[in-house]
């Protein structure tokens, strides 16, 4: 299907102002782009002048469509995102700095839906395995970052002053009252995930030093029950220890 050009097609007919079709539109999207062949089309990887348009015009929409009255139309976009940046052609056109749309699509977390809120997760943790080549074009957007990433596996706990006086304005107004924990697990684990992927690198691992993430990452952990969760936490307690020591090693050395 996706050969005889059928995401065009789709795309056609999904922005006509009378097509009355559009959740089902979006949702054959989301099937066709787990091939590779359908990603590349809806990222229109071959046409020069055109390409990244539909990714472009399915990013507004899903920015726009959560505060419509009518009903969450593109909600599913949010699967489509999942699934192109699964694919480093995808990860590369989101993180593109001059277009912005990681910063647009990071935004979204904040949503009631778990359909979005989890897309966009899972979005952001394979965006960050192009963490090595671009971690400044991550970090360029570290105001949404690192709350869509650290709140998730803050706890429900209140945080003290103490705690948050090294913490941007974000992340020190949500964790300095009471809030909704996130429930889901998967969730959780993409975002220590892509924490991990970040800490990596020296600079994401001072990025995450620079905002007191290390503290959120020990409360989260103290409360955590799920077994998933909890190893994906080690693994980055494992990594901030193992990095601490080697640059500490090197200090004395110097």
């Amino acid at each position: 299907m996706v050969k005889m050009d059928i995401i065009k097609t789709v795309m056609d007919i999904l922005y006509k102002l009378d097509c009355d079709i559009k959740h089902l539109l979006v949702m054959l999207l989301v099937n066709l782009t787990q091939l590779d062949l359908g990603i590349e089309s809806l990222l229109q990887h071959g046409d020069e002048k055109m390409r990244g348009l539909y990714i472009m015009k399915l990013v507004r929409s899903f920015c726009a469509s959560s505060s419509e009255n009518q009903g969450d139309l593109f909600d599913h976009v949010a699967s489509i995102l999942v699934n192109i940046s699964k694919k480093e052609v995808g990860r590369k056109f989101l993180l593109d700095p001059k277009r912005g749309l990681l910063k647009q699509i990071i935004r979204q977390f904040d949503s009631a839906s778990p359909l979005r809120k989890k897309g966009v997760s899972g979005t952001i943790r394979n965006c960050c395995f192009e963490a090595e080549n671009q971690l400044q074009d991550l970090l360029l957007i570290s105001e949404f970052l690192w709350p869509a990433l650290l709140l998730p596996v803050a706890g429900n706990k209140i945080y003290s002053e103490q705690d948050t006086a090294k913490m941007p304005l974000e992340l020190r107004s949500a964790l300095s009252i009471e809030r909704e924990a996130v429930t889901d697990p998967e969730i959780r684990v993409q975002a220590l995930d892509a924490i991990y992927l970040l800490a990596l690198q020296e600079g994401g691992r001072r990025a995450l030093w620079s905002v007191n993430g290390t503290r959120i990452l020990q409360v989260g952990y103290e409360d955590e029950e799920n077994a998933q969760v909890m190893e994906a936490y080690e693994r980055v307690g494992s990594l901030l220890i193992e990095e601490g020591g080697a640059s500490e090693d090197s200090t004395q050395a110097s």
